[in-house]
Protein backbone atom coordinates (compact mmCIF):
# COMPACT_ATOMS: atom_id res chain seq x y z
CA UNK A 1 0.00 0.00 0.00
CA UNK A 2 2.92 2.77 0.70
CA UNK A 3 4.71 1.72 -2.39
CA UNK A 4 1.29 2.41 -4.25
CA UNK A 5 0.56 5.53 -2.49
CA UNK A 6 4.15 6.58 -3.06
CA UNK A 7 3.56 5.81 -7.21
CA UNK A 8 0.22 7.83 -7.00
CA UNK A 9 2.28 10.93 -5.12
CA UNK A 10 5.06 10.91 -7.72
CA UNK A 11 2.62 10.46 -10.43
CA UNK A 12 0.42 13.51 -9.12
CA UNK A 13 3.21 15.72 -9.12
CA UNK A 14 3.81 14.27 -12.80
CA UNK A 15 0.89 15.47 -14.04
CA UNK A 16 0.80 18.96 -11.89
CA UNK A 17 4.28 19.59 -13.48
CA UNK A 18 2.93 18.55 -17.17
CA UNK A 19 -0.53 20.47 -16.68
CA UNK A 20 1.57 23.90 -15.69
CA UNK A 21 3.78 23.74 -18.79
CA UNK A 22 0.39 23.47 -20.79
CA UNK A 23 -1.04 26.50 -19.61
CA UNK A 24 -0.60 29.93 -20.51
CA UNK A 25 0.46 32.19 -18.25
CA UNK A 26 -2.97 34.38 -18.25
CA UNK A 27 -4.63 34.55 -14.78
CA UNK A 28 -8.60 33.57 -14.49
CA UNK A 29 -10.37 34.84 -12.33
CA UNK A 30 -12.89 31.88 -10.79
CA UNK A 31 -16.22 32.55 -10.41
CA UNK A 32 -17.48 32.70 -6.52
CA UNK A 33 -20.45 30.64 -5.91
CA UNK A 34 -23.16 31.67 -3.61
CA UNK A 35 -23.75 29.26 -0.54
CA UNK A 36 -27.26 29.13 -1.08
CA UNK A 37 -29.55 30.15 -4.27
CA UNK A 38 -31.48 33.71 -4.16
CA UNK A 39 -28.39 35.26 -1.93
CA UNK A 40 -27.79 38.29 -3.56
CA UNK A 41 -30.23 41.07 -3.36
CA UNK A 42 -31.81 41.84 -6.75
CA UNK A 43 -32.68 45.62 -6.37
CA UNK A 44 -28.85 46.34 -5.73
CA UNK A 45 -28.20 46.18 -9.22
CA UNK A 46 -29.36 48.00 -12.67
CA UNK A 47 -32.05 46.67 -14.61
CA UNK A 48 -32.12 45.73 -18.19
CA UNK A 49 -35.34 45.71 -19.93
CA UNK A 50 -35.37 45.16 -23.49
CA UNK A 51 -33.40 44.48 -26.47
CA UNK A 52 -33.99 44.70 -30.07
CA UNK A 53 -32.56 44.33 -33.27
CA UNK A 54 -32.56 46.75 -36.45
CA UNK A 55 -31.17 46.90 -39.66
CA UNK A 56 -30.34 44.28 -42.67
CA UNK A 57 -27.12 41.62 -43.38
CA UNK A 58 -24.80 44.60 -44.49
CA UNK A 59 -25.49 46.78 -41.50
CA UNK A 60 -27.32 45.79 -37.95
CA UNK A 61 -28.14 47.54 -34.91
CA UNK A 62 -28.55 46.19 -31.30
CA UNK A 63 -30.25 48.44 -29.23
CA UNK A 64 -30.22 47.49 -25.40
CA UNK A 65 -32.61 49.39 -22.95
CA UNK A 66 -31.03 49.96 -19.47
CA UNK A 67 -32.13 52.08 -16.12
CA UNK A 68 -29.02 54.28 -16.22
CA UNK A 69 -25.22 54.63 -17.78
CA UNK A 70 -23.24 51.54 -17.21
CA UNK A 71 -19.66 50.80 -18.18
CA UNK A 72 -19.47 48.11 -21.06
CA UNK A 73 -17.00 45.99 -22.77
CA UNK A 74 -17.11 45.29 -26.73
CA UNK A 75 -15.62 42.32 -28.54
CA UNK A 76 -15.64 40.13 -31.26
CA UNK A 77 -14.41 35.73 -31.41
CA UNK A 78 -14.39 33.70 -34.49
CA UNK A 79 -15.59 29.90 -34.94
CA UNK A 80 -18.47 30.44 -34.84
CA UNK A 81 -18.47 34.16 -35.31
CA UNK A 82 -19.55 36.26 -32.48
CA UNK A 83 -19.90 39.56 -30.94
CA UNK A 84 -19.28 39.32 -26.64
CA UNK A 85 -20.78 42.54 -24.98
CA UNK A 86 -19.40 42.14 -21.01
CA UNK A 87 -21.36 44.53 -18.68
CA UNK A 88 -21.59 44.88 -14.81
CA UNK A 89 -24.39 42.40 -13.19
CA UNK A 90 -27.38 43.42 -14.00
CA UNK A 91 -30.77 41.97 -13.63
CA UNK A 92 -32.13 41.04 -17.08
CA UNK A 93 -36.14 42.23 -17.30
CA UNK A 94 -36.92 40.54 -20.65
CA UNK A 95 -39.94 39.56 -22.67
CA UNK A 96 -40.13 35.75 -23.00
CA UNK A 97 -38.19 34.36 -25.29
CA UNK A 98 -35.76 37.79 -26.40
CA UNK A 99 -32.88 36.58 -28.17
CA UNK A 100 -34.29 33.43 -29.71
CA UNK A 101 -34.83 35.33 -33.41
CA UNK A 102 -32.24 37.64 -35.01
CA UNK A 103 -32.01 40.10 -37.32
CA UNK A 104 -29.36 40.96 -40.31
CA UNK A 105 -26.17 40.18 -39.47
CA UNK A 106 -27.87 38.52 -35.87
CA UNK A 107 -29.46 35.34 -35.71
CA UNK A 108 -29.48 35.03 -32.08
CA UNK A 109 -28.37 36.35 -28.62
CA UNK A 110 -28.02 34.82 -25.05
CA UNK A 111 -28.16 36.85 -21.91
CA UNK A 112 -27.09 36.24 -18.21
CA UNK A 113 -25.13 35.94 -15.05
CA UNK A 114 -21.21 35.05 -16.50
CA UNK A 115 -20.09 35.45 -12.28
CA UNK A 116 -21.12 37.76 -9.89
CA UNK A 117 -20.15 41.29 -10.83
CA UNK A 118 -20.66 40.69 -14.33
CA UNK A 119 -23.11 39.95 -17.15
CA UNK A 120 -22.49 38.84 -20.78
CA UNK A 121 -24.61 39.02 -23.99
CA UNK A 122 -23.57 36.77 -27.03
CA UNK A 123 -24.49 38.09 -30.21
CA UNK A 124 -24.39 34.62 -32.72
CA UNK A 125 -23.54 36.16 -36.03
CA UNK A 126 -24.45 35.31 -39.44
CA UNK A 127 -21.35 35.57 -40.24
CA UNK A 128 -18.18 37.62 -40.21
CA UNK A 129 -18.75 41.67 -38.98
CA UNK A 130 -16.98 44.17 -37.25
CA UNK A 131 -17.92 46.09 -34.81
CA UNK A 132 -18.29 49.92 -35.97
CA UNK A 133 -19.27 51.40 -32.68
CA UNK A 134 -20.56 50.97 -29.32
CA UNK A 135 -21.70 53.66 -27.22
CA UNK A 136 -24.51 54.42 -24.13
CA UNK A 137 -27.00 57.36 -25.03
CA UNK A 138 -28.26 58.87 -22.08
CA UNK A 139 -31.97 58.93 -21.57
CA UNK A 140 -34.19 61.38 -23.98
CA UNK A 141 -37.20 61.92 -25.32
CA UNK A 142 -39.13 59.59 -23.64
CA UNK A 143 -36.85 57.15 -24.35
CA UNK A 144 -34.52 55.13 -21.60
CA UNK A 145 -30.72 54.92 -21.74
CA UNK A 146 -29.49 52.64 -24.16
CA UNK A 147 -26.37 50.59 -25.35
CA UNK A 148 -26.06 51.03 -28.83
CA UNK A 149 -23.81 48.10 -30.83
CA UNK A 150 -23.59 48.76 -34.34
CA UNK A 151 -22.48 45.75 -36.65
CA UNK A 152 -21.11 45.89 -40.15
CA UNK A 153 -20.56 43.21 -42.69
CA UNK A 154 -16.86 42.26 -43.30
CA UNK A 155 -14.99 39.73 -45.01
CA UNK A 156 -13.27 36.44 -42.93
CA UNK A 157 -9.79 38.32 -43.68
CA UNK A 158 -10.87 41.47 -42.56
CA UNK A 159 -12.52 39.81 -39.34
CA UNK A 160 -9.64 38.14 -38.43
CA UNK A 161 -6.85 40.98 -38.99
CA UNK A 162 -9.77 42.59 -36.25
CA UNK A 163 -9.30 40.09 -33.82
CA UNK A 164 -6.67 41.74 -30.82
CA UNK A 165 -5.50 38.54 -28.53
CA UNK A 166 -5.59 41.11 -25.50
CA UNK A 167 -9.70 41.37 -26.38
CA UNK A 168 -10.21 37.28 -26.07
CA UNK A 169 -12.55 36.78 -23.61
CA UNK A 170 -11.16 36.74 -19.85
CA UNK A 171 -13.21 35.60 -16.90
CA UNK A 172 -13.49 38.67 -15.22
CA UNK A 173 -16.43 41.36 -15.48
CA UNK A 174 -15.58 44.65 -17.50
CA UNK A 175 -16.49 47.10 -14.71
CA UNK A 176 -12.84 47.78 -13.82
CA UNK A 177 -13.04 46.71 -9.89
CA UNK A 178 -10.93 43.26 -10.00
CA UNK A 179 -9.93 43.59 -6.90
CA UNK A 180 -13.45 43.73 -5.22
CA UNK A 181 -14.17 40.18 -7.58
CA UNK A 182 -10.23 38.59 -6.20
CA UNK A 183 -11.94 39.09 -3.00
CA UNK A 184 -14.90 37.40 -3.39
CA UNK A 185 -13.56 34.77 -4.87
CA UNK A 186 -10.63 33.97 -2.58
CA UNK A 187 -13.22 34.09 0.55
CA UNK A 188 -14.17 31.03 0.41
CA UNK A 189 -11.04 29.45 -0.03
CA UNK A 190 -9.73 31.45 2.95
CA UNK A 191 -12.12 30.07 5.08
CA UNK A 192 -11.66 26.44 4.43
CA UNK A 193 -8.14 26.93 5.22
CA UNK A 194 -9.27 27.26 8.77
CA UNK A 195 -11.94 25.19 8.93
CA UNK A 196 -11.43 21.72 10.95
CA UNK A 197 -9.81 18.89 9.21
CA UNK A 198 -13.03 16.81 7.75
CA UNK A 199 -11.89 13.39 6.57
CA UNK A 200 -15.11 12.40 4.81
CA UNK A 201 -14.91 11.33 1.19
CA UNK A 202 -15.58 14.75 -0.95
CA UNK A 203 -18.71 13.96 -3.79
CA UNK A 204 -18.81 16.81 -6.27
CA UNK A 205 -22.28 17.42 -7.90
CA UNK A 206 -22.10 19.45 -10.77
CA UNK A 207 -25.45 20.54 -12.24
CA UNK A 208 -24.81 21.25 -16.14
CA UNK A 209 -24.96 25.01 -17.95
CA UNK A 210 -26.45 27.74 -15.78
CA UNK A 211 -26.29 31.92 -16.51
CA UNK A 212 -25.93 32.57 -20.26
CA UNK A 213 -26.00 29.04 -20.89
CA UNK A 214 -29.58 27.55 -20.60
CA UNK A 215 -28.48 23.75 -22.35
CA UNK A 216 -31.33 22.66 -23.65
CA UNK A 217 -34.84 24.04 -23.25
CA UNK A 218 -38.51 22.27 -23.58
CA UNK A 219 -41.06 23.06 -26.06
CA UNK A 220 -42.97 24.14 -23.35
CA UNK A 221 -39.96 26.20 -21.91
CA UNK A 222 -38.42 24.42 -19.34
CA UNK A 223 -34.77 24.94 -19.53
CA UNK A 224 -31.70 22.25 -18.39
CA UNK A 225 -30.12 24.42 -16.15
CA UNK A 226 -33.11 24.77 -14.01
CA UNK A 227 -33.73 21.52 -13.76
CA UNK A 228 -30.77 20.12 -12.90
CA UNK A 229 -29.82 22.79 -10.63
CA UNK A 230 -32.58 21.21 -8.46
CA UNK A 231 -31.84 17.60 -8.68
CA UNK A 232 -28.52 18.41 -7.37
CA UNK A 233 -29.98 20.53 -4.23
CA UNK A 234 -32.02 17.54 -3.34
CA UNK A 235 -29.68 15.13 -3.94
CA UNK A 236 -26.63 17.43 -2.06
CA UNK A 237 -29.40 17.31 0.71
CA UNK A 238 -30.59 13.91 0.91
CA UNK A 239 -26.41 12.74 0.59
CA UNK A 240 -25.29 15.34 3.35
CA UNK A 241 -28.51 13.67 5.64
CA UNK A 242 -26.25 10.70 5.87
CA UNK A 243 -23.09 12.94 7.39
CA UNK A 244 -20.93 10.38 5.79
CA UNK A 245 -19.56 12.56 2.68
CA UNK A 246 -18.95 15.84 2.16
CA UNK A 247 -20.75 17.35 -0.85
CA UNK A 248 -19.49 20.38 -2.97
CA UNK A 249 -21.33 21.87 -6.02
CA UNK A 250 -19.96 23.34 -8.64
CA UNK A 251 -22.68 25.99 -8.98
CA UNK A 252 -25.74 26.72 -6.66
CA UNK A 253 -27.30 29.16 -8.47
CA UNK A 254 -27.60 30.52 -12.09
CA UNK A 255 -24.09 31.51 -12.70
CA UNK A 256 -22.03 30.00 -15.44
CA UNK A 257 -18.87 27.76 -14.91
CA UNK A 258 -16.93 27.13 -17.87
CA UNK A 259 -16.11 23.52 -18.23
CA UNK A 260 -12.67 23.55 -17.24
CA UNK A 261 -13.42 25.38 -13.67
CA UNK A 262 -15.99 22.36 -12.71
CA UNK A 263 -12.71 20.18 -13.31
CA UNK A 264 -10.79 22.59 -11.44
CA UNK A 265 -13.23 22.17 -8.14
CA UNK A 266 -13.26 18.90 -8.07
CA UNK A 267 -9.45 18.58 -8.31
CA UNK A 268 -8.74 21.18 -5.76
CA UNK A 269 -11.02 19.76 -3.37
CA UNK A 270 -9.43 16.13 -4.09
CA UNK A 271 -12.92 14.85 -4.83
CA UNK A 272 -13.30 11.23 -4.22
CA UNK A 273 -16.21 11.16 -7.33
CA UNK A 274 -17.19 13.48 -9.65
CA UNK A 275 -21.22 13.61 -10.80
CA UNK A 276 -22.12 15.97 -13.38
CA UNK A 277 -26.05 16.47 -14.10
CA UNK A 278 -27.74 17.28 -17.29
CA UNK A 279 -30.90 16.31 -19.39
CA UNK A 280 -29.99 15.92 -22.56
CA UNK A 281 -32.69 16.71 -26.22
CA UNK A 282 -32.82 15.57 -29.72
CA UNK A 283 -32.85 18.12 -32.07
CA UNK A 284 -35.87 18.44 -34.32
CA UNK A 285 -36.20 15.65 -37.25
CA UNK A 286 -34.04 13.01 -35.18
CA UNK A 287 -37.14 10.88 -33.67
CA UNK A 288 -37.31 10.10 -30.16
CA UNK A 289 -35.62 8.78 -27.74
CA UNK A 290 -36.33 8.62 -23.56
CA UNK A 291 -34.27 7.05 -20.29
CA UNK A 292 -31.63 8.21 -18.31
CA UNK A 293 -28.17 7.48 -19.75
CA UNK A 294 -25.00 7.47 -17.58
CA UNK A 295 -21.64 8.23 -19.52
CA UNK A 296 -17.93 7.96 -18.92
CA UNK A 297 -14.76 9.00 -20.42
CA UNK A 298 -13.72 7.80 -23.54
CA UNK A 299 -11.51 8.96 -26.22
CA UNK A 300 -13.70 7.03 -29.11
CA UNK A 301 -17.66 7.44 -28.46
CA UNK A 302 -19.75 4.39 -28.21
CA UNK A 303 -22.16 5.66 -31.11
CA UNK A 304 -23.00 8.33 -33.08
CA UNK A 305 -25.88 10.12 -30.31
CA UNK A 306 -22.94 9.81 -27.43
CA UNK A 307 -20.81 11.56 -29.94
CA UNK A 308 -23.12 14.55 -30.82
CA UNK A 309 -23.93 15.24 -27.08
CA UNK A 310 -20.64 15.26 -26.02
CA UNK A 311 -19.71 17.76 -29.23
CA UNK A 312 -22.89 19.63 -27.87
CA UNK A 313 -21.82 20.41 -24.14
CA UNK A 314 -18.26 21.09 -25.08
CA UNK A 315 -19.15 24.02 -27.19
CA UNK A 316 -21.07 25.26 -23.45
CA UNK A 317 -17.72 27.82 -22.74
CA UNK A 318 -18.09 28.77 -26.52
CA UNK A 319 -21.90 30.00 -25.99
CA UNK A 320 -20.58 31.73 -22.88
CA UNK A 321 -18.51 33.93 -25.23
CA UNK A 322 -15.10 31.97 -23.80
CA UNK A 323 -11.88 30.93 -25.57
CA UNK A 324 -10.26 28.56 -22.91
CA UNK A 325 -8.65 25.79 -24.72
CA UNK A 326 -5.69 24.47 -23.29
CA UNK A 327 -3.81 21.68 -25.43
CA UNK A 328 -1.84 19.54 -23.27
CA UNK A 329 2.13 18.97 -24.76
CA UNK A 330 2.87 15.64 -25.59
CA UNK A 331 4.68 14.77 -22.36
CA UNK A 332 1.45 16.04 -20.48
CA UNK A 333 -1.02 13.93 -22.54
CA UNK A 334 1.18 11.04 -21.86
CA UNK A 335 1.16 11.52 -17.87
CA UNK A 336 -2.38 12.02 -17.77
CA UNK A 337 -3.09 9.19 -20.09
CA UNK A 338 -1.27 6.96 -17.19
CA UNK A 339 -3.08 8.76 -14.09
CA UNK A 340 -6.18 7.97 -16.00
CA UNK A 341 -6.58 4.46 -16.64
CA UNK A 342 -7.15 3.66 -12.40
CA UNK A 343 -9.47 6.62 -12.31
CA UNK A 344 -11.18 4.96 -15.64
CA UNK A 345 -11.86 1.68 -13.52
CA UNK A 346 -12.93 3.71 -10.88
CA UNK A 347 -15.46 5.98 -13.15
CA UNK A 348 -17.09 2.67 -14.99
CA UNK A 349 -17.24 0.65 -11.87
CA UNK A 350 -19.68 3.65 -10.38
CA UNK A 351 -21.71 3.85 -13.69
CA UNK A 352 -22.67 0.59 -13.36
CA UNK A 353 -23.56 0.82 -9.97
CA UNK A 354 -25.70 3.97 -10.67
CA UNK A 355 -27.26 2.24 -13.45
CA UNK A 356 -28.14 -0.89 -11.41
CA UNK A 357 -29.65 1.55 -8.37
CA UNK A 358 -31.61 3.64 -11.11
CA UNK A 359 -33.57 0.79 -12.78
CA UNK A 360 -35.73 0.87 -9.86
CA UNK A 361 -36.50 4.78 -9.63
CA UNK A 362 -36.33 5.38 -13.34
CA UNK A 363 -36.87 4.48 -17.33
CA UNK A 364 -33.45 3.86 -18.64
CA UNK A 365 -32.42 4.32 -22.22
CA UNK A 366 -32.13 1.29 -24.13
CA UNK A 367 -28.08 1.86 -24.30
CA UNK A 368 -27.90 3.17 -20.77
CA UNK A 369 -24.29 3.52 -20.19
CA UNK A 370 -22.08 4.88 -23.29
CA UNK A 371 -18.60 6.93 -23.32
CA UNK A 372 -17.38 9.76 -24.88
CA UNK A 373 -15.07 12.68 -24.95
CA UNK A 374 -16.76 15.17 -22.39
CA UNK A 375 -14.23 17.62 -21.28
CA UNK A 376 -15.82 17.84 -17.90
CA UNK A 377 -15.19 14.26 -17.11
CA UNK A 378 -11.14 14.92 -17.84
CA UNK A 379 -9.95 15.13 -14.26
CA UNK A 380 -7.08 12.38 -14.60
CA UNK A 381 -7.38 12.02 -10.66
CA UNK A 382 -11.41 12.18 -9.92
CA UNK A 383 -13.80 9.36 -10.62
CA UNK A 384 -16.13 11.40 -12.90
CA UNK A 385 -19.47 10.04 -14.31
CA UNK A 386 -22.20 12.41 -16.54
CA UNK A 387 -25.95 11.36 -15.93
CA UNK A 388 -28.12 12.38 -18.18
CA UNK A 389 -31.61 12.25 -16.18
CA UNK A 390 -33.78 11.97 -19.68
CA UNK A 391 -34.72 14.29 -22.43
CA UNK A 392 -36.83 16.96 -22.40
CA UNK A 393 -37.63 16.67 -26.25
CA UNK A 394 -39.66 13.54 -24.86
CA UNK A 395 -42.91 14.47 -23.35
CA UNK A 396 -43.24 11.55 -21.11
CA UNK A 397 -39.41 12.24 -19.55
CA UNK A 398 -40.29 15.61 -18.95
CA UNK A 399 -42.97 14.93 -17.16
CA UNK A 400 -41.08 12.88 -14.61
CA UNK A 401 -38.11 15.95 -14.55
CA UNK A 402 -40.51 17.83 -13.26
CA UNK A 403 -42.14 15.51 -10.58
CA UNK A 404 -41.09 15.64 -7.51
CA UNK A 405 -42.17 12.09 -6.32
CA UNK A 406 -39.94 11.19 -9.38
CA UNK A 407 -37.30 13.47 -8.18
CA UNK A 408 -37.21 12.46 -4.62
CA UNK A 409 -37.43 8.39 -5.91
CA UNK A 410 -34.33 9.18 -8.58
CA UNK A 411 -31.85 11.23 -5.80
CA UNK A 412 -32.44 8.43 -3.66
CA UNK A 413 -31.53 6.08 -6.15
CA UNK A 414 -28.23 7.77 -6.79
CA UNK A 415 -27.75 8.59 -3.20
CA UNK A 416 -27.06 4.67 -2.54
CA UNK A 417 -25.11 4.55 -5.81
CA UNK A 418 -22.84 6.72 -4.04
CA UNK A 419 -22.94 4.21 -1.04
CA UNK A 420 -22.32 1.57 -2.74
CA UNK A 421 -19.24 2.75 -4.52
CA UNK A 422 -17.55 3.74 -1.44
CA UNK A 423 -18.38 0.58 0.07
CA UNK A 424 -16.71 -1.35 -2.90
CA UNK A 425 -13.80 1.18 -2.51
CA UNK A 426 -12.97 0.80 0.89
CA UNK A 427 -13.04 -2.83 0.20
CA UNK A 428 -10.86 -2.98 -2.74
CA UNK A 429 -8.16 -0.21 -0.76
CA UNK A 430 -8.70 -2.97 2.32
CA UNK A 431 -7.32 -5.91 0.58
CA UNK A 432 -3.50 -7.17 0.13
CA UNK A 433 -1.71 -6.68 -3.07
Amino acid sequence: MAGRANHKFVLGALVACAAAMACPSTTLIAPARAESPGTTAAGLFPVVSDARLAGDDKQTRFVLDLDGKLQHRVFTLADPYRVVVDIPQVNFRLPAGAGTTGRGLVKAFRYGLVMPGGSRIVLELNGPAKIENAYVLEAANGQPPRLVIELAAVDRTTFVQSLDADSRPELRPAVGDLDAVASVATTPRAVAAVAPLDARPVVVLDPGHGGIDNGTQAASGEAEKTLVLDFALALRERIEKAGKYRVVMTRTDDTFIPLAERVRIARAQSAALFVSIHADALPRGEGDAQGATIYTLSDRASDAEAERLAESENKADAIGGLNLTEEPTDVADILIDLAQRETKSFSNRFARLLMSELKSAARMHKHPLKSAGFKVLKAPDVPSVLLELGYVSNKSDLQQLVSENWRSRTVGSVAQAVDAFFAKRVVSVGAPN
